[in-house]
């Protein structure tokens, strides 16, 4: 609909409630001056995240600062991660992800129920400083054994034993590199990469903030961790 610039001045309260349900064309002398609309909180990152998308295979990501990278938290629905000064679109997992995911988190709840350390699963913050510089990401499941870390927000401040990502073909190459090297760096034992294409998991160890092993599982083998002894999963449950 259409309206005068007084007539909103007099009446903001009412075209605004309209706005919510269409847009409103404010006018001037008779000409058209400016619209008020409903406010979209992705609306404006919308721009970024396309041309960004164009540019690259891996994802719709663009470079940022950590502060645009809070702010675009604070103001959008969707999920993000930031990773040495990249700032990452998360997509909704696949049906697949979620059942593999929801398997293995099935086992490590049992196994872990008795203990200090719990189990966690996307969405949860981990944030990592390498060199004094931020990144947050969020992991597909991890054990934290440092819930003193927790603030009275419920904010995780420490750094997980282990940490799995479940591959998808526009994960792969963050997942595989830039996280990878996260891990690594940021003082985490134990790093897990589930690769359903290939039924198989890649299970790295790190010491010394360096890879120390990697150990690959596939078909009917039993992954078994390095930092929890004991703990082990046959991937014949894990993949169908």
């Amino acid at each position: 609909m259409m309206a005068t610039a007084t007539e909103i001045k007099n009446n903001l309260g009412k075209y605004l409630k309209i706005s919510e349900n269409e847009d409103v064309i404010i006018t001037k002398n008779g000409k058209e001056i400016a619209c008020l609309s409903k406010y979209d909180p992705d609306a404006k990152n919308k721009y970024l995240i396309c041309e960004a998308s164009s540019a690259y295979s891996s994802g719709p990501f663009f470079k940022g600062t950590y502060d645009e990278y809070i702010r675009l938290v604070e103001d959008s629905r969707n999920r993000y991660e930031y990773i040495n000064g990249t700032i990452y679109l998360l997509a909704s997992p696949t049906h697949t992800h979620q059942l593999i995911s929801s398997r293995i988190n099935g086992a490590f709840f049992n196994w872990f129920s008795d203990k200090k350390c719990k189990p966690f699963y996307a969405p949860y913050d981990i944030n990592i400083s390498i060199d004094k510089e931020k990144n947050t990401v969020q992991p597909d499941i991890l054990v934290i054994c440092d819930s003193e870390n927790v603030d009275e927000k419920g904010k995780y401040h420490g750094i997980p034993s282990l940490v799995i990502e479940i591959l998808s073909p526009s994960t792969k190459n963050k997942d595989m590199i830039a996280k990878l090297e996260l891990y690594m760096k940021g003082g985490i034992g134990e790093f897990w990469i589930v690769v359903p294409e290939a039924c198989e998991v890649l299970v790295y160890t790190f010491k010394d903030k360096n890879i120390d092993r990697v150990r690959t599982y596939k078909g009917k083998d039993t992954v078994q961790s390095c930092f929890f002894k004991g703990l082990d999963i046959k991937l014949e449950n894990v993949f169908d």
